[in-house]
């Protein structure tokens, strides 16, 4: 009785497990056959195509430079006894820079004052006419003289005529009359030497007190020239002699330079076919001008044209212009590199989409944009000039198109998107 029991529950274990793997095997087949879920839409940033005045700027590799720097130079002779300032160092007009020996030119300017003095005594001895005074006070009495024998002869002639008075009375006081005439004429001619002697003497001590006056300048000069000063303000550069070297008023090598900080010029260059269209637009000089230093931020001051040159290069058929920036913080210095950015032209009623919503391949530009029902358009475009991060588009898009500005590896021409508004950096 046992063994068929046996039997029959093995039958019946064997008949359940092909049971449970049938129904597992029908429920394996059931769920690959039905269909994957559709992903849902991808999202993309769009921006609207709108129409605006565009302006248009350019840039152009541009340089600083220093246009008044000033080569410091000795005016007189000597040796260097101080070295006052730093290579490097911002100085002001005024400032000293170098003193030399100062000994020779405080004794030439000493011996020059003594000079002045001794000659304007001269001068003052010769203005008070001691020996003409002498000559008219003789011419004086020797007049006097002419009068009393004058008289003498008037008084005795009437008395000889009358045998009142002796002849020989009368012609003695006509010989002292003659005497007296002859000594006045001698006296008179000796007033007039001294006085033109006088005018002489004063007249040439005079010039020998300008003379010697100009020569007190001049040691004043050069005792001043020997203390170097600063021309101008601005950055001073290394020393070419150092304390103890002489230096030259006629030699070639400078001591030093300075160059000026403010204003900076900056010099850029443009075709001549560029620089006809500024003429004509009238903006070459009115534009203001912002300055890209190297590390690509914006000098804060902006400059203006101040002159171009006087022939467009024949080599390179280009013009060099010129233009000053303000510099009060002295953050530029010459010979830096850059770039000149302005307004060269305005674009009326433009489209303007940012450059990364572009897509260059060789030489077709194409764009995606979002069409009814929310589906991808892949659409040719034609762009032109560039405006910061952002391209004119000529050709290819209308007012209203919704141009995807990011996702674009994400879609295809027909898929159906979720499109949200792109907001540009900074808004």
């Amino acid at each position: 009785m046992r063994l068929p029991n046996l039997r029959a529950s093995r039958a019946s274990g064997f008949l359940l497990i092909l049971v449970v793997v049938a129904m597992g095997s029908s429920g394996c087949g059931s769920q690959a056959q039905s269909p994957p879920a559709a992903p849902p839409p991808p999202p993309v940033l769009v921006m609207e195509a709108k129409v605006a005045d565009v302006p248009i700027y350019s840039e152009y590799p541009a340089q600083t430079y220093a246009r008044d720097t000033v080569d410091v130079r000795g005016r007189v002779d000597g040796y260097i006894e101080k070295w006052l300032f730093r290579p490097g160092q911002e100085v002001h007009a005024g400032d000293v820079l170098y003193v030399l020996d100062l000994r020779p030119y405080e004794a030439a300017l000493e011996q020059a004052k003594g000079n002045v003095a001794q000659t304007q005594a001269d001068l003052e001895f010769a203005r008070n006419q001691v020996a003409l005074l002498q000559a008219e006070a003789n011419l004086a009495a020797a007049q006097a003289n002419l009068i009393k024998a004058q008289q003498d002869v008037d008084r005795l002639t009437p008395l000889v005529k009358e045998d009142a008075a002796a002849k020989q009375d009368l012609d003695a006081a006509v010989a002292a009359l003659d005497a007296s005439k002859a000594n006045v004429r001698a006296n008179q001619a000796n007033v007039d030497q001294n006085r033109l002697s006088t005018r002489t003497q004063i007249a040439s001590n005079q010039g020998k007190v300008e003379a010697l006056q100009g020569a007190l300048r001049t040691a004043q000069l050069n005792l001043e020239y020997a203390t170097i000063k600063a021309p101008i303000s601005g950055l001073v550069g290394e020393t070419l002699v150092p304390v103890g070297g002489l230096v030259n008023a006629n030699s070639q090598q400078p001591l030093t330079t300075i160059v000026p900080l403010d204003p900076m010029w900056v010099r850029f260059k443009v075709t001549e076919s560029e620089y006809l269209a500024f003429k004509k637009r009238g903006n070459l000089t009115q534009s203001s001008l912002t300055l890209v230093l190297a590390d690509g931020t914006g000098f804060p001051q902006n400059g203006r044209v101040e002159n171009t040159a006087n022939q467009v290069d024949p080599k390179t058929g280009t013009l060099d212009l010129q233009a000053r920036f303000p510099n009060p913080q002295h953050t530029l210095l010459p010979g830096q590199f850059g770039k000149v950015r302005f307004q060269t032209d305005i674009r009326k009623r433009a489209i303007l989409i940012p450059q990364r919503a572009v897509q260059q391949l060789q030489s077709s530009q194409t764009v995606f944009t979002v069409g009814p029902g929310d589906k991808v358009e892949l659409r040719a475009i034609v762009a032109s000039d560039r405006v910061g991060e952002s391209s004119i588009v000529e050709q290819g898009l209308k007012p209203g198109d919704r141009v995807i500005v990011e996702g674009q590896l994400k879609v295809r021409p027909g898929m159906v998107v979720r499109p949200a508004p792109y907001l540009a950096p900074g808004k």
